[in-house]
């Protein structure tokens, strides 16, 4: 529309040069043409507007926000209108403790107090984008900066409201995932109101005060500590129970013994240990006295 505003005033320049008594005044007719096609050229060019991919437009007419919204592409529009573009694709918000790792330069983690009254540090991102039918309900009622207006403050407000019923060693541990969908319904129905859609909430980090962590450090060391002493414990019932087995077996081989051999077995005995030296081709055999135990002796060297 820039380029009409310069046309009507080349053409308005071209009517004062056409009525001056001047020399130049027969330069009028031109400067008059040459706005008119100006004036033309603008007009052409403000009824088509280009709608980048990722993005919508608002349609403002006179200071009135139109209700039709412009998707991406090629479109034609009244000349007069002016057109404001939202971006709805997925936009990420970080509030963290780590410098330049969010939005906000230096610490922007969010502090909280847990149901046990501690203090409670939490790094979050949002991942959220603009509600295409209400990006005029947006520009109308929020304006272009809806991340300081809503993102920003509804977020960290969820945050704190949810966390009191928590406690700090919970919201670390077992139920870090309860709380994080309970924020996530929080934000998701405030958000709604706004015209925005959230996809997800991160719970990046969760950092709690020294002493806390002291102490949950001391007890897991110390269950460490018990399950290494259970398992000490098993072992040596084991080897008890081993070494049990092995007393039991040799009493039993010895009761066996001493109850269920005969004389005769060991004569028995006795009589196939001697045929086995008098076989063996490196030994000589000698048995002496009548006893039932004779005395072997052997030549061998």
């Amino acid at each position: 529309m820039f380029i009409a505003i310069v046309g009507l005033i080349l053409l308005i320049a071209g009517f004062g040069v056409k009525r001056s008594p001047s020399d130049a005044s027969h330069y009028g007719g031109l400067i008059t043409k040459v706005g008119i096609a100006i004036i033309v050229l603008g007009v052409v060019l403000s009824s088509f507007k280009i709608i980048d991919p990722g993005r919508v437009g608002v349609q403002t007419l006179f200071g009135k926000v139109q209700d039709q919204v412009l998707p991406s592409g090629l479109h034609v529009i009244n000349p007069l209108v002016d057109v404001t573009t939202f971006s709805i694709q997925t936009e990420n918000y970080t509030m963290s403790g780590v410098n330049s790792e969010g939005q906000k330069e230096g610490d922007d983690a969010i502090r909280v107090l847990s149901s046990d009254g501690l203090e409670v540090t939490i790094d979050l991102s949002v991942l959220y984008k603009v509600d295409p039918n209400k990006a005029p309900f947006i520009y109308q009622n929020i304006g272009a900066d809806y991340v300081e207006k809503i993102v920003r403050p509804v977020t960290r407000t969820a945050i704190r409201d949810n966390a009191v019923n928590y406690q700090a060693v919970d919201l670390y541990s077992v139920k870090r995932q309860e709380f994080q969908d309970r924020i996530n319904r929080t934000i998701t129905a405030n958000f709604a109101k706004n015209g925005l859609l959230l996809q997800q909430i991160l719970v990046r980090n969760v950092s709690l005060p020294a002493s806390v962590k002291a102490s949950i450090e001391s007890k897991i060391n110390a269950e460490q500590e018990s399950q290494k002493m259970q398992f000490v414990l098993a072992k040596e019932r084991q080897e008890a129970d081993r070494k049990r087995v092995e007393a039991q077996g040799i009493a039993d081989y010895q009761k066996i013994l001493s109850t269920g051999l005969s004389d005769k077995q060991l004569q028995y005995e006795s009589i196939k240990a001697q045929k086995e030296i008098a076989l063996s081709p490196n030994a000589k055999v000698i048995i002496m006295g009548g006893g039932k135990t004779p005395i072997i002796l052997s030549d061998k060297q």
